[in-house]
């Protein structure tokens, strides 16, 4: 069985934003250990204009539900990630 991905699959899509960098790392660390591969999109930006824009993490659109579901669990029972915006 051939399990090539879809380009629209590939497609990387936003699925949160933050202003603090330490709690998109938190995010992305928590998607990564979930095996759900991710990027931040905008860490460099953040560092010249602290707080003034968003880093967004992003996901594969083939993984959005899941990644958007580890999120939401994640604010609703710690807290952990105070500042989530959804994207």
């Amino acid at each position: 069985m051939n399990e090539e991905l879809t380009e629209a699959q590939e497609e990387m899509v936003n699925v949160a934003g933050f202003r603090d960098p330490s709690e998109a790392q938190m995010a992305r660390g928590m998607l990564e250990s979930a095996g759900i591969e991710c990027i931040e999109q905008g860490e460099n930006a953040n560092e010249l204009f602290p707080g003034a824009l968003q880093i967004w993490i992003q996901v594969k659109a083939v993984d959005e539900a899941a990644a958007r579901a580890l999120l939401a669990d994640a604010e609703a029972s710690a807290g952990e990630l105070d500042d989530v915006q959804p994207a």
